[in-house]
């Protein structure tokens, strides 16, 4: 029998997750299959995420009708769902994090994406979300805006461990990173342990290229023969300088101090990892990001256009030397990365903030209907 190459993804250091999670897949016994099967590492989910699920799958009717009478809102009713199966799904992961040695086998809920230009909502709200979860190996995901930074920072050093969403730039990633190191130090100098305080960078990938490659395109139709060439470029190139923070970062003393009292890396998670020009690899965002101490979170469409195509090698660090080329092609063509980086958070939290509306919008009929 050939090898499974999302099982291989594991010997090179890299943990695959789902980019999905509902009451199907839970009923069904799916998830629990690719956690045997694939070796699958955890589970992210978010706001579009739910309103798909609840919207759509049978298995939450029921649950819905019963809690009408008591549940007072549409927010609430939406946590309460959401909370139930994100500690179904960490429940089902609790071996995996059990024998990585709290390494491994986290299930991330995001805050609600109104407040995420908000640090003080988000500090909040991430902290009561985490104490109804009580669950080890659940994370409480924050967009990585900037006035995220001051919640991620909070979080951790309260002891929540923390996925920090929505990352479009090198830029951005370091600064989270800091953050991470930040609120590690501060839970140090109030006494308390970091060993098990558990983190993950998350840097969206394939929404980089739409939206360079529309710039490029256009480029291309007026003559610029160049911008053919970098077409499909600019998201690897801005992994690969992540990740080449990650490295830097992972080398320096300060780390090296966190490390000695049991702190934990700070993980990058490739996200946004299915490939949407279909000129594209259906395999493209995982293929040339394999690299150690990362984790690349699929949706169900990759992960099995992974298990028929992947050729598992770590690829990503010989993309690091090509990257500094690719960014200054891209500048020297007037593509601003950074701006484009700010149009895509913007638009990935309004991404979230429709279907999360809709979705309670959706739960306040049921609750009129009955």
């Amino acid at each position: 029998m050939a090898a499974n190459p999302l099982l291989e993804l594991r010997s090179l250091g890299q943990s695959v997750w789902l980019d999905d999670l509902g009451r199907a897949m839970l009923a069904d016994g799916s998830l629990a299959r690719l956690i045997a099967d694939d070796g699958l590492g955890g589970v992210t989910s978010n706001p579009s995420i739910f309103a798909a699920a609840m919207m759509k799958e049978p298995q939450y009717t029921g649950a819905i009708r019963e809690r009408l009478a008591s549940i007072p809102s549409s927010l609430a009713m939406y946590e309460s769902l959401a909370i139930e199966d994100v500690q179904a799904a960490a429940d089902l992961f609790s071996k995996r994090y059990q024998s990585t040695s709290r390494g491994d086998g986290f299930v991330s809920l995001e805050v609600s994406p109104h407040i995420a230009y908000d640090s003080a909502a988000s500090i909040s709200e991430g902290k009561r979300l985490w104490g109804r979860l009580a669950r080890p190996n659940v994370m409480i995901k924050i967009p990585g805006t900037r006035p995220g930074l001051t919640a991620i920072r909070e979080l951790l050093a309260a002891g929540v461990n923390v996925n920090i969403t929505l990352l479009f730039s090198p830029g951005r990633y370091r600064e989270v990173a800091e953050s991470f190191f930040d609120g590690l130090e501060q839970r140090l100098a109030a006494g308390a342990p970091i060993d098990h305080v558990s983190s993950v960078a998350s840097f969206f990938l394939s929404r980089i290229d739409t939206l360079v490659d529309k710039q490029l395109d256009a480029l291309a139709a007026r003559g610029e023969t160049a911008a053919r060439a970098v077409r499909g470029k600019a998201a690897l190139a801005s992994a690969a300088s992540a990740y080449s923070i990650f490295s830097e970062l992972s080398a320096s003393a300060r780390w090296e101090k966190l490390a000695a009292r049991g702190a934990r890396p700070q993980r990058l998670l490739w996200a946004s990892t299915s490939a949407k020009d279909p000129a594209y690899s259906p395999v493209k965002y995982v293929e040339d990001l394999v690299a150690a101490q990362t984790v690349n979170t699929m949706p169900h469409k990759t992960i099995e256009a992974y298990r028929r195509l992947g050729q598992p090698e770590a690829r990503l660090e010989r993309h690091m030397a090509d990257a500094a080329d690719a960014l200054e092609s891209l500048e020297r063509l007037g593509i601003d990365l950074d701006a484009a980086a700010e149009t895509l958070e913007r638009e990935g939290v309004a991404k979230f903030v429709e279907p999360f509306d809709q979705l309670q919008g959706w739960l306040e009929e049921q609750r009129r209907n009955r």
